[in-house]
């Protein structure tokens, strides 16, 4: 495969960081804009609009001063939660819910719910049991197949792992996820 559609496939597979950059970039304009205005109202020997600069240097200069100190705890802990919030959007992968199919000649992205589906239909076949009786959720590493079984009929969980596995490796998605089965202990009554 070509580095542009490597590009191309990671683009698709991978949530971009613009809309966090914004925000940052808003909020630190919206700071540096008020700092702005605040220094020149002092310069011009205006009134403060909400806190002189030379105030606010002073009041952070004097803490904790008579503040608890669980309030001040409690501000730096959210502050704290803030910018880790901030630094693991900037430095973690983001993923969407899309798997790669693997073709050497075509770039072929598919959403993890058509592919959840696929394999539904396949559990429910395997199984011989209604639609509403499968629930398949698909992420970036695991498969996981939840089936309640028709009261009174034995479901082999190992066929049923066997046919979704096998569907799984008809699919050939990058990465490749682990399949899970798992019955419910209360069956449905049949119909």
């Amino acid at each position: 495969m070509s580095d542009f559609m490597t590009r191309v496939l990671r683009r698709e597979t991978h949530s971009p960081r613009s809309g966090w950059s914004v925000v940052a970039a808003i909020l630190v304009a919206l700071a540096a804009i008020y700092a702005l205005l605040e220094s020149v109202l002092a310069a011009l020997g205006q009134p403060a609009w909400l806190v002189h600069p030379l105030d606010a240097l002073t009041w952070i200069a004097d803490l904790p001063g008579p503040y608890p100190q669980i309030l001040l705890g409690a501000a730096g802990f959210l502050m704290a939660l803030v910018g880790l919030i901030f630094l693991g959007n900037g430095l973690l992968p983001g993923r969407r819910p899309r798997h790669v199919i693997d073709n050497p000649r075509v770039a072929i992205v598919v959403d993890d719910e058509v592919i959840a589906s696929a394999l539904a239909k396949c559990a429910r076949v395997a199984a011989g049991v209604t639609r509403e009786q499968v629930m398949v959720v698909v992420s970036a590493r695991l498969v996981q197949v939840n089936v309640r079984p028709t009261s009174g009929i034995r479901l082999s969980e190992q066929k049923i792992q066997a046919a979704v596995e096998s569907q799984l490796a008809d699919m050939e998605l990058d990465p490749r996820p682990a399949v899970t089965v798992k019955l419910a202990s209360s069956g449905v009554i049949g119909v």
